[in-house]
């Protein structure tokens, strides 16, 4: 359960990365709300997952699914470059995070 806990937070790390770009577009109370909300959610997430997983592999785990996912959704919606290099890298940081859990 704890890993779902972590993959939750990672999730919710990635909306908090999307409502920074929105909370720079609309400056409205609508979008810190949500940006409080996703990264507020992450944390609580994260600190659940952190009852039994190492610290080590659940921040590295965390902060990859973050980035990564910011990375993707970034190429989604807001036209960032889709280049092969950049994909290989973003699948590098997935492959470190599921080799992590094998190893933990």
């Amino acid at each position: 359960m704890n890993w779902v806990f972590l993959i939750l937070a990672g999730v919710f790390e990635m909306i908090g990365v999307l409502m920074i770009n929105k909370l720079h577009k609309d400056r409205n109370f609508l979008s810190t709300c949500y940006l409080l909300g996703g990264f507020g959610l992450s944390f609580l997430f994260l600190t659940l997952a952190m009852e039994t997983l190492p610290m080590g592999t659940a921040y590295a785990v965390w902060t990859g699914i973050g980035a990564s996912g910011g990375a993707i959704l970034g190429m989604i919606f807001y036209g960032e470059p889709r280049n092969t290099a950049r994909i290989l890298f973003i699948t590098m940081v997935l492959g470190s995070a599921v080799g992590l859990k094998l190893v933990s």
